[in-house]
């Protein structure tokens, strides 16, 4: 009698459980994995551009921005310049997946077993997640942020609501905490928090309870430093999340409109872990599901002929175009965390000398597994590469390094495959991949409630790089909506402290 688990490209619901239990079994049984009680919808290709269109979250409220994406989305969709997703995963518990209607029975068991256990599991253990993130409360949170956006829009029209979330929406990026956590709100803080959520009514007197109080309004040395070091103490400055500081210290922004930009800020730091592990998060799904798979044709549970459909996506997946390709759009995600996976179980299992060298802790570790767990719990993309990015894969993805000085006429080649070339072009790499390099540095710097009120940023520039004018001008524009007065920007380097321009919201 067939072991099979389906023997054909049609799917049912009879057909998903039984696959989804046979996969369950190798990974919590045999890979140890971790996850939250997994949710699987099917939904259609219109749902799934519904999805795609609001940052792939389940409930979301309303905004013209999410429209326009639809729109641009379905129309490369139906004219065939562009597929859709197999799945969507929610970090949440228990964890949503979403998959197509329209995968065949062994593209929606490739699919559980990437999305259902793999992204699962790295959302339940990551250090970054945990610490981030609330998997239990985000539904919750959702409907809350779905219902009070539409009762926002009821009671002060559209228009208003739309102007506040256009601003909020411009500072998504500058709305995240990077270095350390927001303080917990105090018992009472929560109570207020809820009678504004409630009734919207006694703002004022309510959002008084919000104050900063990330530990320096209370400092005595605050006041021994001046007038200046003062103010600058009570309003937690300097001050990296720029929403963070309009929704508390903004002279303008009702209660609502701080609700607002709360929301926008809640969701952007609730992303933020997914940006800074996206090599890490697929690399981990992508080996689960290609070991759940092989394991399936080894226990006789799919034929050859669904193995070879899954691998041939699977292929496509982890396809790294070379530098000439039309396709070639920078180090695909799927195959540097795969490979990088791949990597670590050989050199766990099979060891060289140079492995033993550059790995001394995890080379010739019989327990790969736990090596593999231990890695997507505590690594976040950056260190994940600084950490364990060899030679050999360097190696064979090819990797080098060149120095491009605007000084000099022609790029580099500054680094190559010997023992210190590895090295720079591992931390490089790395580099390339942490955050706090990549978004520009800006920070509240200043705001004399008592004086001008004029709102004073400073963007600190990293290797000369600064902001594009135009788009920095209009993201001033939205600032100024926010705080209602004039708002400056002054870059400096990063390193010299001079000044390098200054661009103003005053006539």
């Amino acid at each position: 009698m067939s072991k099979l688990l389906f023997d054909g490209p049609e799917w049912t619901f009879e057909l998903l459980s039984k696959a989804h239990d046979a996969i369950e079994e190798i990974a919590i049984e045999d890979l140890g994995l971790d996850v939250y009680p997994n949710q699987i919808e099917i939904i259609s290709s219109e749902q799934m551009l519904d999805a795609y269109s609001a940052v792939g979250m389940p409930l979301m409220y309303q905004h013209w921005s999410y429209g326009k994406r639809f729109a641009r989305d379905e129309a490369l969709y139906r004219t065939g310049r562009q597929g859709l997703a197999y799945e969507i995963v929610i970090n949440s518990n228990p964890c949503i997946s979403y998959n197509m209607e329209e995968n065949t029975m062994a593209m929606q068991t490739l699919v559980m077993a990437h999305a259902a256990f793999g992204h699962n599991h790295f959302f339940k253990n990551n250090y970054l997640f945990q610490q981030w993130t609330d998997a239990a409360g985000i539904h919750d949170y959702l409907a809350f942020a779905k219902n009070f956006v539409a009762n926002c829009e009821e009671r002060y029209g559209v228009d208003a609501v739309e102007e506040i979330l256009d601003a909020a929406h411009a500072l998504q990026s500058q709305g995240v905490f990077r270095y350390g956590r927001p303080p917990r709100p105090s018992k009472e803080e929560l109570q207020a928090m809820q009678r504004q959520r409630e009734g919207y009514e006694s703002q004022q007197s309510v959002l008084e309870l919000w104050a900063d109080n990330m530990g320096t309004r209370n400092d005595p040395s605050a006041a021994e430093d001046g007038e200046l070091s003062a103010r600058r103490g009570k309003m937690n400055l300097p001050q990296e999340n720029i929403l963070y500081f309009l929704e508390k210290h903004s002279p303008v922004l009702k209660s609502w409109q701080r609700e607002l930009l709360r929301i926008v800020r809640y969701i952007a730091q609730y992303m933020y872990p997914q940006k800074q592990t996206k090599v890490m998060n697929e690399g981990c799904a992508t080996f689960t599901h290609y070991y759940i798979i092989n394991r399936l044709l080894e226990k006789g549970l799919i034929s050859e002929g669904s193995y070879m459909e899954m691998m041939h996506s699977h292929t496509n997946v982890v396809l790294q175009p070379e530098y000439d390709d039309p396709r070639y759009g920078g180090l695909n995600p799927y195959a540097l965390g795969f490979a990088m996976m791949q990597d670590i179980r050989r050199i766990c299992e099979d060891p060289t000398d140079e492995d033993r060298e550059w790995f001394p802790d995890i080379a010739g570790n019989p327990d790969w597994k736990s090596v593999m767990r231990d890695a997507w719990a505590n690594y976040r993309d950056e260190s994940f590469i600084l950490q364990f990015l060899s030679p050999r894969l360097m190696r064979k993805f090819k990797l080098f390094m060149l120095s491009d000085d605007a000084k000099q006429p022609n790029l580099v080649v500054s680094n190559i495959h010997n023992r210190q070339g590895y090295r720079n072009i591992r931390s490089a790499l790395a580099q390339s991949y942490d955050l706090a390099y990549l978004e520009p540095d800006i920070q509240v710097d200043d705001a004399d409630l008592s004086g001008d009120r004029e709102l004073k940023l400073t963007h600190a520039v990293r290797n000369g790089i600064n902001l594009d004018p135009e788009n920095r001008d209009e993201v001033l524009k939205h600032i100024r909506r926010l705080w209602g007065y004039e708002v400056s920007l002054t870059a400096r380097d990063s390193e010299s402290g001079a000044r390098i321009s200054h661009a103003t919201t005053a006539a």
